[in-house]
């Protein structure tokens, strides 16, 4: 874990409108690209919506769910329910995004992302079929 500190200037006297930080995640990605580009984004799944196709990132990308639920999964890990309120992280590189549907039928999910991206590559590469069968020993057993 790495040590912070953090400071929060309090702009009036009165506690009850000062400023206040909850740490959502805290993580040392694996790599970082040199160059390195940064993007921030919003993304939203209709009320049933199956997310984006398997895919992987330039670089790691960092999320925070604003409202619903996604159903997260990372190759290598079971699939998990991330709800509003609530931080996720993927590696990048290698990795394939499995799933990022949303879990709610009957309302949108909606997550902002923070991506370090190789600058020049597109900062979502979708997998093939053949690569995703000559890797199925790695993505996690699947729930029934």
């Amino acid at each position: 874990m790495v040590e912070r500190t953090t400071t929060i200037v309090t702009m009036t006297a009165t506690q009850d409108k000062s400023s206040k930080y909850r740490p959502l995640l805290e993580q040392r990605p694996p790599f970082i690209p040199e160059p390195a580009e940064v993007m921030t984004g919003l993304v939203e799944v209709p009320p049933g919506g199956p997310g984006l196709p398997p895919h992987r990132h330039s670089g790691p990308v960092f999320g925070y769910v604003l409202e619903g639920e996604i159903i997260f999964e990372l190759e290598g890990e079971p699939e998990r329910v991330i709800k509003a309120g609530e931080a996720f992280w993927e590696p990048g590189g290698d990795v394939i995004h499995y799933q990022d549907g949303n879990n709610l039928a009957d309302a949108w999910s909606r997550f902002v992302v923070v991506m370090l991206c190789v600058p020049g590559q597109p900062m979502l590469t979708v997998v093939d079929a053949d690569e995703l069968e000559s890797r199925r020993d790695r993505r996690a057993p699947r729930p029934r």
